[in-house]
């Protein structure tokens, strides 16, 4: 009878038996095993993917080397997808046995790789296809951390610890917008990278380095970028496909730390870049450079959340914040964003804003200090419930020197030219120098009740910005995924008409919101002086600016002088003045939708108290459009000359 020990013994030199025979089973036939692994490939690739996959030569070499030649995928009908000549690889045998692929070493001699789309479709498209197989992934994808950290996991296994590629090229042909990189040489040796590129695109040719430190079986590396040639790195591709410009003369990046800790997974490094260049219409008209910029991020993911740490730090030039990100799905889809920009000098924000994106505060100077808070949270299943608090704090903020945009031009005389489609149209002076310059006192009471009413009911009170209106703003684009709506001020609109562009830029909107805000808290101009600078620039109708000119235009009258009917009006026609023959039918009244929106401005004004019942007595009467803008309108063609006069006419014939 065996005792337990010798059981246990027994079943050890059964098992170690059992895998060295296993071994020498597979060091005899794993040249057979290697031509029907890659049949089996071979035949999935025909089944699955209607693609050709074939190698001419493949054999073992060494212990655990693997040596194939024309290595090729080629779809059905489609362009090559890579074509390999030589490669040589080994792999780990301990990880194999557990059904892990873990390279060790990597030789790649001369081949390229394609993604090629044109009218045809795309080479790649039967790859895009979800494995209906893979019944692991949809699970584990719920799990951020667990489904993140298996992946980084299988990619790192994949890149070899000692690498050696000699012109390996990637190729990119998007109806015939081309980019080629190729890797002319690639050396990973002792944890130690150096590469040498050439990109080639249809505009450009250009030489690149990657040199660093890569431990992949750590998980750490550190690895920077560099122009082999002189001037900046081009960014390919982008120019081309969306019309976005981009260049830099160095990246760097550091991956210090990628652990799993239990439900968490953090990812720890460093991120920056130098001299980096954008330059796209819809973001600025000029070239937007950032000299220097730097991300110390700190990723956690756990099994329910995708977050960017507040202990992250993100830098350009002197500007140094903590963002805090994150995405939640344990209940409801949560989105949250916050900023936090320390105590810092007003002056060191000013010298750090980028070149190109602020154009109007170049040359502004301050004095003092300030920090800000912003804080975020959008509930994709109680939208209502949306964050949103923007907070400054202040410490004897001042502004000594002004730019391009000299704020105090408001409280002078100064000539406005309004801007439609990029041409400047004719000056107009603000100011009594010009006869139709209207004071504020003496416009129309009603006038400027229906104009606050209507764009901006709590101007005297706030202080540039609206915080609700701009939540009800976000909430509006983010349902309709685009920026479908402002939340534009009057101080908003007078600081674009008079100091910007009508450019719908990123770089336009943010130098709007910074000047309004100092515009609005240093009280650079009182309200009312504010307020009567816009009633005296706004564009009433086709060339007409001004309440002066807009009165006359539509009514042969002085401002003051308008009746609480003409008034409504003039408010309902603000947002397309020129387009204000529309709300006539073609007898000369206005149109039934026209007619609703002064009864809703009106109703609105009663209720808020700003009219009276008396206020609103002989409104039944009909518009009358007496001054020039009557010659505009689009009506009936009336016979000239009335039947009588025909009659008194034929008198004269005989």
């Amino acid at each position: 009878m065996r005792t337990r020990k010798q059981k246990i013994i027994l079943f050890a030199k059964i098992v170690t038996v059992a895998f060295v025979v296993a071994v020498i089973s597979f060091f005899v036939f794993r040249n057979t095993i290697l031509r029907q692994a890659i049949t089996r490939v071979s035949e999935k690739m025909e089944r699955d993917y209607n693609s050709d996959f074939s190698v001419k030569d493949a054999s073992f070499v060494g212990f655990s080397g693997i040596s194939m030649s024309r290595i090729t995928l080629v779809p059905k009908n489609a362009d090559t997808i890579f074509n390999i000549r030589k490669t040589e690889t080994s792999v780990s045998f301990l990880r194999l046995l557990v059904g892990d692929i873990q390279l060790g070493t990597l030789e790649i001699t001369n081949g390229f790789v394609q993604l090629v789309k044109n009218d045809k479709g795309r080479n790649f498209q039967a790859f895009l296809k979800r494995d209906k197989e893979d019944k692991t992934l949809p699970s584990e994808r719920g799990d951020y951390a667990k489904f993140t950290y298996r992946i980084i996991t299988k990619v790192l296994n994949l890149v070899p610890t000692d690498m050696k590629i000699e012109n390996l090229s990637f190729r990119l042909n998007d109806n015939g917008k081309k980019t080629t990189i190729n890797f002319q040489k690639l050396r990973l040796v002792n944890q130690q990278l150096e590469t040498s590129i050439k990109v080639e695109t249809n505009t450009f040719t250009q030489r690149i380095r990657i040199q660093g430190f890569a431990d992949p079986r750590n998980k750490k590396a550190d690895i920077r970028f560099f122009n082999m040639d002189t001037g900046a790195i081009k960014v390919p591709y982008l120019d081309e496909r969306f019309n976005l410009k981009s260049s830099f003369n160095s990246i760097r990046l550091n991956i210090q730390n990628i652990d799993r800790n239990g439900d968490e997974l953090h990812i720890d490094g460093v991120a920056s870049i130098a001299n980096l260049m954008i330059n796209h219409p819809k973001i600025a008209s000029k070239d937007v450079v950032i000299k220097n910029a730097r991300f110390d991020y700190r990723f956690l993911l756990g099994s329910h959340f995708i977050s960017i740490d507040s202990s992250s730090t993100v830098e350009f030039n002197k500007i140094k914040f903590h963002p805090y990100l994150a995405y939640e799905t344990e209940e409801d889809t949560i989105y949250k964003l916050k900023v936090a920009i320390p105590k810092m000098k007003a002056q060191d924000f000013i010298a750090s804003l980028p070149d190109g994106l602020f154009t109007h505060f170049q040359g502004m100077e301050a004095e003092g200090n300030f920090e800000y808070k912003l804080d975020f949270m959008f509930n994709k299943n109680k939208p209502n419930q949306l964050v949103f608090d923007s907070n400054l704090k202040k410490e004897n903020l001042k502004i000594t020197k002004y730019g391009k945009a000299n704020l105090n031009k408001l409280n002078e005389e100064f000539v406005y030219r309004a801007i439609i489609n990029n041409v400047p149209q004719r000056p107009i002076l603000v100011g009594s120098s010009n006869p139709n310059y209207t004071p504020l006192d003496q416009i129309s009471p009603y006038l400027q009740k229906c104009i606050l009413t209507s764009e901006d009911p709590s101007f005297f009170s706030h202080r540039g910005f609206i915080n609700e209106a701009f939540k009800q703003s976000i909430l509006k684009n983010i349902r309709t995924k685009k920026f479908s709506r402002g939340a534009s001020t009057i101080s908003m609109q007078l600081v674009k008409n008079v100091f910007l562009t009508r450019e719908k830029t990123v770089s336009r909107k943010m130098e709007e919101i910074l000047l309004v805000y100092l515009l609005e808290n240093n009280r650079i101009a009182s309200k009312e002086r504010m307020l009567e600078v816009y009633f005296n620039i706004i564009e009433w109708g086709p060339n007409v600016y001004g309440i002066g000119e807009a009165a006359q235009f539509y009514f042969q009258k002085k401002p003051a002088d308008l009746t609480l009917k003409e008034c409504l009006y003039l408010a309902t026609i603000v947002p397309k003045p020129r387009k204000f023959m529309w709300q006539f039918d073609t007898e000369g009244k206005l149109k039934s939708f026209a007619v609703k929106q002064e009864k809703f401005l009106s109703s609105l004004m009663l209720r808020r108290g700003l009219l009276t019942s008396e206020d609103t007595i002989g409104q039944s009467i009909p518009l009358d459009i007496s001054g020039f803008a009557h010659s505009l309108l689009k009506l009936k063609v009336q016979d000239s000359i009335p039947v009588d006069s025909l009659a008194v006419d034929s008198q004269f014939e005989f």
